[in-house]
């Protein structure tokens, strides 16, 4: 069930955030404690944005740079 939290955001609940995102409820739960996700709701009834959630999942499907990695070989 979704629903609009009071600034206007479509929240989920956290079993329906982690099943958008690809990830256990206890990844959602870490990214809200760590501010990477905001925590919509009252206590003891977590929703999350799906905007944000989309945001999160797009990023962590972007290939990310190696610190030090060789670019490519030269001819020779």
């Amino acid at each position: 069930m979704t629903r609009h939290s009071a600034k206007g955001k479509i929240t989920v609940s956290t079993q329906l955030a982690a099943m958008a995102a690809g990830v256990t409820e206890a990844t959602i739960r870490k990214w809200a404690s760590r501010g990477k996700l905001t925590r919509y709701g009252s206590p003891g009834r977590a929703e999350y944005a799906i905007d944000e959630l989309l945001d999160l999942a797009v990023a962590r499907s972007r290939p990310s740079k190696t610190k030090g990695a060789a670019g490519p070989p030269e001819a020779g």
